[in-house]
């Protein structure tokens, strides 16, 4: 049997995890989550809800894949002594292959909008209109080459292929987002994006709309329920201390997302000032794709001179994004098959990337019917669930002793903690309640 894989370094790991959890999400999802729910009382809300809810649940997948050494189906059948759990695993890698079918889909559009950009700079305008359209050839190349990049990092492993990368694109993303930030916020109007971001608007915190919403981009942020952290973990260092590197992981997820609304919020603002419509019939700043497929673009076009170089450098963050994100969850499925059918990295990667993709383009052709389909099946019903599973698997199935065990590996007074004092009860009571009140209330 080969050797597992291993990440190199400490930090290594952490930017590789936050990457797995930084996705499109927290730049077009989190900001205008903020400014229509109470501005910084929405940003306190979310923060406070990351650690007592997402970052246990967090614990729960870093601990199980670094104590079991395996991929999700393999960790979970080890755990529970049950052909069940096996299946859980299966259920997890499913979930996590239909959202990389959809996410790929995406990750297409932004290759494909960062074509127009370089296009926009060389003056290639006529190739503009179809890379811009929205005919079905057009998604499936563009989908093809994001699948092709995502399936390239992968193949090379742990250190050379997930951490290499991800200790150059997790810097280069923050470093973009900053450099765009400093340049919108000295644009007239972005003044009054900053208030309608970090003016707090506290009597919105006890509104339960606002609550499930943090809550759920809390949970959702940080990539979990699909084994993609688990995995991770599996590959961590046993050395290292699991509490602290969970922090760490969550706090750069948690900063990324708030910097990313220093950049959208105040953009937006800015394209109001120039004459682009940021709000909805209803009142509400636009958000999601028509954001940053609409309004963004409009902005950049405004811009006289330097706007084609903004867009440009925007969009190569929204492709950096995506893909720290999608190599995560590639690896759930590859690192199944390398490890418990047998089958070589290189062509586990290209059968799992070929699989993903044919779903896409199945996709594609059915958007109308399946595109919003697949999204609320995996992200809205099935993401949750297997969240509320592994709390049960960490906090009834699986033996105490054991996960203090693993904990001490990496701390020798590791049941002395403040960790060890909370975790295994909140995670066991507290946890499953608060993602099952969750999970219900998106439903109604």
């Amino acid at each position: 049997m080969a050797v597992r894989g291993e990440f190199s370094s400490r930090i290594g790991f952490i930017l590789a995890a936050a990457g797995s959890a930084v996705g499109l999400g927290n730049i077009w999802g989190f900001p205008t989550q903020v400014a229509s729910n109470g501005g910084a009382a929405f940003v306190f809300v979310y923060v406070l809800l990351a650690f007592v809810l997402a970052y246990p649940v967090l614990m729960a997948e870093l601990i199980i894949g670094r104590s079991q050494r395996a991929n999700m189906v393999d960790a979970l059948g080890n755990i529970s002594h049950k052909k069940w759990g096996r299946w859980v695993g299966i259920w997890g890698g499913v979930t996590v292959a239909l959202i990389l079918a959809f996410y790929a889909i995406v990750g297409g559009w932004m290759i494909a909008y960062l074509t127009d950009s370089v296009f926009s700079v060389v003056q290639f305008t006529s190739g503009s209109e179809w890379v811009l359209g929205f005919a079905p050839e057009r998604n499936i190349l563009f989908c093809l080459l994001f699948m092709a990049l995502t399936a390239g990092i992968v193949t090379g492993g742990i250190q050379s292929g997930i951490e290499k990368w991800s200790v150059r694109l997790m810097p280069t993303l923050i470093f973009l987002i900053i450099g765009l930030i400093v340049y919108v916020s000295l644009q007239p109007g972005a003044v009054d994006g900053w208030k309608a971001y970090l003016v707090p608007d506290f009597s919105r915190i006890a509104d339960p709309d606002l609550l499930v919403s943090a809550m759920g981009q809390a949970f959702f942020s940080m990539s979990l329920g699909v084994g993609t952290m688990l995995v991770y973990g599996s590959y961590m260092a046993k050395h290292e201390n699991l509490p602290t590197v969970g922090v760490s992981v969550a706090l750069v997820d948690i900063g990324v997302a708030v910097i990313a609304g220093m950049l959208i919020i105040p953009a937006m603002y800015v394209a109001l000032a120039n004459g682009v419509t940021i709000f909805t019939e209803q009142g509400a700043l636009i958000e999601g794709d028509q954001l940053i497929f609409n309004v963004l673009p409009a902005l950049f076009d405004t811009i006289e001179g330097v706007g084609v170089y903004v867009g440009l450098v925007f969009f190569a963050l929204m492709v950096i994004a995506a893909l720290t994100s999608s190599i995560s969850m590639l690896e759930v499925p590859v690192a199944f098959l390398v490890e418990s059918k047998g089958v070589a990295r290189t062509k586990a990667v290209w059968i799992m990337a070929s699989i993903i993709f044919a779903l896409s383009v199945i996709i594609i052709f059915n958007f109308e019917s399946l595109f919003g389909l697949v999204i609320a099946l995996t992200t809205k019903y099935s993401q949750p669930l297997l969240g509320l599973v592994l709390c049960v698997f960490a906090g009834w199935i699986w033996n105490r002793h054991a996960i203090l065990s693993e904990l001490r590996s990496g701390n020798e007074q590791a049941e002395h903690g403040l960790f060890w004092k909370i975790w295994p009860w909140y995670v066991k009571f507290v946890c499953p309640v608060v993602i099952l009140f969750m999970f219900i209330r998106s439903l109604t």
